[in-house]
This record gives structure tokens, sequence and C-alpha cells, in this order.
């Protein structure tokens, strides 16, 4: 939201405004959702049944041609959310593109996209569940992503107001489901009361639920879109 109340432009309302014209900002946002989702499709992709290798060959030729043919701009009736275009658009691609796309690179016509695969592959190891469809693989990531980066947004924030030490300690109080110390035993560490613990925890859930719904609106093209993201995101978290 902007202060006076109106849709901010957000990345992929930039993207989608651009279309195929030469836009470096619109350029720098498709980098940016790119950097965003492509664990997500990195695991839809394993949960298709793919191998690894063939997994990241697909992963990075895919993204090298949305890059670099700006095909982002192709119209689809589901483009005003990022996330659903580029998971059709993946499913597009695999069918019709893979063979002609691999032989391009192979020739070297392509960008390289740095992805790291490595990671990507070691947590979709840990995360992955034998009832797990590809979908769900997808949307759980993509969850996992969205929360971390809100996480980081208020991380930076608190870095910004000179809270880290106070952030460190109680931003884990957002997220995580083990058991913590009581909030008396981080006051005495922090030199706060058990109130005033409960106080700045509640502070900084507020201020995460924004980070989030800011984290989310950077991906879809419409306001009306956001509260719709907010509840699959949460439906994902529980998957």
């Amino acid at each position: 939201m902007t202060p006076g109340g109106g849709f901010a432009t957000t990345r992929w309302t930039m993207v989608n405004a651009a279309g195929h014209r030469a836009d470096p900002r619109a350029a720098i946002a498709l980098a940016e959702l790119c950097e965003i989702y492509w664990a997500p499709l990195y695991g839809y992709l394993r949960g298709r049944g793919y191998d690894a290798e063939t997994a990241q060959d697909l992963t990075q030729g895919f993204f090298a041609r949305v890059l670099e043919k700006q095909s982002i701009a192709v119209a689809n009736p589901e483009r005003g959310r990022f996330r659903a275009f580029l998971l059709t658009a993946l499913k597009r691609y695999v069918i019709n593109e893979y063979e002609r796309e691999a032989a391009a690179q192979r020739g070297g016509r392509h960008v390289h996209v740095a992805l790291d695969f490595e990671n990507a592959e070691q947590r979709y190891a840990l995360e992955h569940r034998h009832e797990d469809t590809p979908e769900r693989v997808f949307d759980r990531k993509w969850a996992a992503i969205a929360l971390e980066r809100a996480l980081q947004r208020l991380r930076d924030e608190c870095d910004r107001a000179g809270k880290r030490v106070e952030a460190d300690a109680l931003l884990p109080y957002l997220t995580e489901t083990s058991e913590l110390p009581a909030y008396k035993e981080i006051g005495a560490e922090l030199g706060l009361t058990e109130g005033a613990v409960k106080v700045a925890v509640h502070r900084l859930r507020q201020r995460f639920g924004v980070a989030l719904r800011l984290e989310v609106a950077e991906t879809v093209a419409e306001e009306a879109d956001i509260e719709d993201e907010m509840r699959e995101l949460i439906r994902a978290v529980s998957l």
C-alpha cells in the first residue's frame, strides 16, 4: 500500500506493465522474482519424479529462457499472480520446450543463471514426504521462502533501529515450533521485565504480519489478490 492508500507498484506489476519493452527496472524486478521462485519450481520438478540432474537442467533452462526471451509478457489468464504464472509456464516449458532449449544451451546461446542447486537438493531431501504431490512441494517451498524473506525484512528493520540483539533473541518466538526459553529468562538476558518481553514479542508479531503482506504483495498484480495469497500461504504452511 502507498501512503495515500493506493496499491503500490510492486515487482510483478512493474514486470507486467513493461511487457516486451526494454525497461531496466522491469528486468531487475523480474530477476529478483525469479531468484525467489526458482527453488519452489525445482522442488516441483523433483516431486514430478525427475532426478536431481534433470531437474537442475530444466530449472536452469526455464529461467534462462524467461530472463532472456522476456516470455513473461505472454498473455495468461492467471498472470495476476506470479506464482501461478510461473508454475503454468514451467509445465508448458517441460512439455514443449525442453529438448529444443537443451540443444540451444549446448550451443552456448543461453545466458547462465547462477542457482545454488546443492543447497536446494539438500533441503528437498530433508523436507520431502512420501505423500507429497508436486504441487504441494511447490506451495510449501513457496510459503517457506516467503516467511524467510519476511523475517529478513523484519531483521533488517530491527538493525536499522539499533535493535539487533533484541531481534536475535525474540524473532524465534514468531516462527519456531520447538520449545523456547521462558520470557522471564530471555528478559533477564536482555535487561527487560517479563512484561516488556511479552510486549516486544507482540509488536514484532504485528510487524512480521506487515512484512509478510509486503512480501506477498510483491508477487501479485492486483491488491485484491493479496488476501487470497495470504490464505494460500497459511494453508501451505500447514501442509
